[in-house]
């Protein structure tokens, strides 16, 4: 890839990007572990870099601070998904409504991750996961080929090597955001998320003065600190391989949206030996009591107080796609 920072005018196909020279992977590969959440935590992680993007292929093994909340999508509620599940521009192309492919509902979550050490360096992030989709492909004798997976419909991060990275290596959607923290007492945290994709600037080149999302974790003191995998969740029934839609070209200011043409599936694992219970606070509301969300709790039908853990200096790891296939070509049987 001769300048990663014109990639963006075309699509860029997953085996492109893994080709990427070794020692450009070298060089990049390895971040400086921070020392502690509440003193190293820069703003400057959301301020424009003159850097060119990193290209960093899969595995990629990271450490950092999980938050997570849970809740239950019924299917009644996945055929009407809120307009906030995609970003603008994915709201507008197949990746919302792929061919032979429709959301179904299931375990869903909400994630607010401080990554300290990335092969791309620290950066914070959001995601969204409402639930499964079904979907379908064409099989190698011709005949379909269905399947029911969770998906990551909305994504924020905090820097844009992690954002065009996530794009091109697992088709998540990522886009650009500020993210404010703010650390209070008995271990209470507090997150706004400001994407730069909620303003008329097709470009994202600067946040939002509006947050799209916060949320405040307050830890449960008398309940134990506990060992927890996201594999074990798979014991339960619970599927957790992503089935990822391609997506779609952005204008991004820094080259950071570039649109790949493949489905793809990811395993994302994550381990924490110290994992602490708590609630969640999901008002909507400024500090003069004003809605500043299209929905009170963020999500329809989340009420304000939600029980969720948080995954303390957690390992979490993305390895190459284990399945990709071509689009579905055909939407005669929806």
């Amino acid at each position: 890839m001769s300048s990663i920072t014109t990639t963006t005018s075309t699509t860029v196909s997953r085996r492109d990007a893994a080709s990427s020279s070794s020692t450009a992977h070298n060089a990049t590969s390895s971040s400086v572990s921070l020392p502690s959440d509440r003193d190293i935590w820069p703003a400057a992680a959301s301020m424009p870099d003159p850097d060119p993007i990193k290209v960093v292929p899969p595995p990629w093994t990271l450490n950092g601070d999980v938050y997570c909340i849970s809740f239950w999508t019924s299917g009644a509620a996945a055929r009407k998904l809120p307009q906030h599940a995609y970003s603008p521009l994915e709201a507008g192309t197949e990746f919302a409504n792929p061919p032979g492919s429709h959301p179904v509902g299931g375990l869903s979550m909400i994630q607010i991750i401080r990554y300290r050490d990335s092969p791309v360096g620290p950066y914070d992030e959001l995601l969204v996961v409402p639930g499964s989709f079904d979907w379908r492909r064409d099989g190698p004798d011709g005949r379909p080929e269905v399947g029911r997976n969770p998906r990551i419909t909305r994504i924020y991060v905090s820097q844009k090597h992690t954002c065009y990275n996530g794009r091109v290596n697992w088709n998540c959607p990522k886009h650009l955001a500020k993210f404010d923290w703010d650390y209070g007492p008995n271990d209470s945290v507090s997150v706004k998320v400001y994407p730069h994709d909620t303003t008329d600037d097709i470009t994202e080149s600067k946040p939002s003065t509006v947050p799209f999302f916060q949320a405040t974790f307050k830890p449960v003191s008398y309940v134990p600190s506990f060992p927890f995998a996201t594999r074990w969740a798979n014991y339960l029934g619970f599927e957790t391989t992503l089935a990822m839609p391609p997506v779609p070209q952005g204008q991004g200011s820094h080259g950071e949206l570039p649109s790949t043409d493949i489905w793809c599936k990811v395993i994302p694992l994550q381990y924490s030996r110290t994992t602490r219970a708590g609630w969640f606070d999901m008002s909507m509301r400024d500090d003069k009591g004003e809605l500043i969300g299209e929905y009170e709790n963020f999500w329809p039908g989340m009420g304000r107080w939600q029980l969720g853990v948080k995954m303390e200096n957690a390992d979490l790891s993305f390895d190459h796609a284990t399945e990709t296939w071509k689009p579905h070509k055909s939407r005669a049987h929806l």
